[in-house]
């Protein structure tokens, strides 16, 4: 089992920055991928950002430019660094943490921070 426990959201106006971090605990593969997803009221939950354990990031089109996404493996945590925020921003972001070396893959999620970007 993996527990996620996140932190960082809250309320900005537009063009602010909000970073956001997921730590993760317990059953750690080495090979892995972290991540952030989001969603908004609505809408389905959409790929934010995603890294693995080599350091590979990969990117919505939507937040390209805007967003950083980084890994402390030491630490097995993730961040979002996101700047220029938009109010299409606004949604929940969920980190996951994906074990892709199990068949079938197997992603643990954490419970969830808002992000609230007022125009």
């Amino acid at each position: 089992q993996v527990q996620l426990v996140e932190s960082g959201g809250g309320l900005v106006q537009a063009g602010g920055s909000l970073r956001l971090s997921c730590a993760a605990s317990g059953n750690i593969a080495t090979i892995n991928t972290m991540g952030w997803y989001r969603q908004a009221p609505g809408k389905q939950r959409e790929l934010v950002a995603d890294t693995n354990s080599f350091g590979r990031t990969n990117y919505a089109d939507s937040v390209k430019g805007r967003f950083t996404i980084s890994r402390d493996n030491a630490k097995n945590t993730v961040y979002l660094q996101m700047n220029s925020l938009k109010p299409e921003d606004t949604a929940v972001y969920y980190c996951v943490f994906r074990e892709v070396m199990r068949t079938p893959i197997r992603d643990y999620w954490g419970q969830g921070t808002q992000v609230t970007v007022s125009s």
